[in-house]
């Protein structure tokens, strides 16, 4: 089992948590600090202050991490699939008596509100946990009618070390989806965090090595080029699931493909939202609301980010959203009364702020800028952008292109069916999209054509446990977060031939 002491108490201070977990990796349940003993500053974007340092991952920590994860392979795999379970739902329950100081040290880290979205992720983190520790049990193979003189039949059995590399805008729902279904499967992990956001993931993967055996999950810091390429790229890594963006999922791409291992890729999207002129008004905003992950500042792969609107609704529901979008309060992420935070970090602040300035400088284009920036001095140097609806915008500009991954949507106004559905097809990516109607044949015949890997009907829920999740174009490769994504994803099927004759 782990070194790790335990138990190990909630820390509801999120400084001295980070400063705790400063400079280190989990490697053979151990924390350690980097090989190099380098380590890189995280900052908290709300104040723009230095918030602890991470442990700077490179190769000689990827040899390390991969090592431990081999050695602690064969009596994993070899652990029966429910025993298994057992240990990953004991984890959520871990996770889950940990939900308030896993909810504030992401919130700290990403700027994201701790009321309205850190401690919905928290809660996901252990729900996943939870969910795929009952499915220990589902690990089955079948038996083939080939011949009667023969028993035919399949096992599945665990690929190795899998390799994840996960994202800062969810960091740990996105972990739980790869690293759960994994660890059930009977392989055993090397995360690799996102630089942003790398210490929350560390602490709940901390509080799991209190219960699953050492070496069966680690997790490293570090940048993709030092740290992310060796991992993908170690020959003991035998699959790789990757979430970010398209550009850096294709070199992930091209180095499995030279190993010949499997690849879980989402990549992102602009998913459209369509309102038909007999929707709801009042639900659809809402839906707009949730939907554009206004809380989250639009940083969401899924976000609605091309809002289509009927004609005879496009003015009132303008209208409407601003208002909704004015009284949200935009502050301090740990603040109660927040419900917007802010931008993760410079580089994606200054990227969506070019979006911004584009958009306002489009010919016939109206930038409608909601909310209202914090008062507060001790927030001057933080990363807020006041959330921006674009109207006048056409669906072949850049802004409704391109993945922006900031507060940032298209109102597009339409009048024939047909050609929104073509509108919103015309994109390379297809992640998500919703369609807003009260006529069921609209909504069914919708749902069949839009081009994304899930389609919503007058709702815009977020991804969960149990429903299906992964798009199609360059949104990414293969689904996750179900049974199915588990068994395809992390297991492969073996075929056994016995001669009766």
């Amino acid at each position: 089992m782990s070194t790790i002491a335990t138990p190990l108490a909630p820390q509801l201070d999120p400084y001295a948590l980070a400063a705790e977990l400063s400079g280190k990796h989990l490697i053979g349940g151990r924390l350690v600090p980097s090989a190099s003993g380098k380590t890189f500053d995280v900052v908290n974007p709300a104040k723009g202050e230095v918030m602890g340092r991470a442990g700077y991952g490179e190769a000689a920590d990827v040899d390390a991490a991969v090592a431990a994860a081999v050695g602690a392979g064969v009596a994993w795999k070899a652990l029966p699939a429910r025993e298994r379970g057992r240990l990953v739902a004991e984890c959520g329950r871990l996770l889950t008596a940990h939900t308030e100081e896993l909810a504030r040290l992401v919130a700290l880290e990403t700027g994201k509100a701790l009321r309205t979205e850190s401690r919905v992720e928290a809660g996901v983190l252990a729900d996943a946990f939870t969910f795929f520790g009952g499915l220990g049990g589902e690990l089955k193979g079948e038996t083939v009618p080939f011949n009667p003189k023969m028993l035919t039949l399949t096992v599945r059995e665990p690929l190795g070390v899998v390799g994840a590399i996960i994202p800062w805008n969810v960091p740990m729902m996105l972990m739980a989806l790869k690293i759960a279904p994994a660890l059930v499967a009977g392989n055993t992990v090397v995360v690799k965090s996102a630089e942003e956001a790398p210490f929350a993931v560390l602490r709940a993967c901390q509080i799991m090595a209190q219960v699953l055996p050492a070496g069966v999950l680690n997790i490293l810091s570090g940048f993709g080029p030092e740290c992310g390429a060796p991992l993908v790229a170690h020959p003991k890594v035998a699959k790789v699931t990757f979430t970010g963006s398209v550009e850096t999922g294709r070199i992930v791409s091209r180095t499995a493909a030279d190993k010949l291992i499997p690849v879980t890729l989402e990549l992102g999207g602009k998913s459209p939202m369509i309102v038909m002129g007999d929707a709801d008004l009042n639900q659809a905003v809402a839906g707009a609301i949730t939907g554009m992950r206004f809380t989250r500042q639009g940083q969401s792969c899924t976000a609605a980010s091309r809002i289509f609107v009927h004609d005879s609704l496009h003015d009132a529901f303008v209208t409407a959203l601003k208002a909704k979008v004015d009284a949200m309060v935009m502050g301090d992420p740990l603040d109660e009364r927040t419900d917007i935070g802010t931008i993760v970090s410079p580089q994606q602040f200054d990227r969506v702020q070019g979006y911004i300035a584009e958009g306002k400088r489009t010919p016939g284009a109206t930038a409608h800028e909601c909310s209202a920036l914090p008062t507060d001095a001790a927030l001057a140097q933080g990363l807020y952008v006041r959330p921006v609806i674009f109207t006048g915008m056409t669906n072949d500009s850049r802004l409704a292109r391109e993945e922006i991954f900031g507060p940032v949507t298209c109102v597009i106004r339409f009048t024939d069916y047909e050609d929104v559905i073509a509108q919103a097809n015309d994109s390379e990516f297809g992640l998500a999209a919703t369609i807003w109607t009260r006529d069921l044949k609209t909504a069914l015949d919708a749902t069949q054509r839009l081009q994304a890997g899930l389609v919503q009907v007058n709702q815009n829920l977020v991804v969960q446990p149990n429903l299906s999740y992964g798009g199609v174009k360059s949104s990414g490769l293969g689904k996750e977060a179900t049974l199915e994504a588990m068994l395809e994803h992390f297991t492969h099927k073996k075929t056994i031939m016995l001669n009766m004759a």
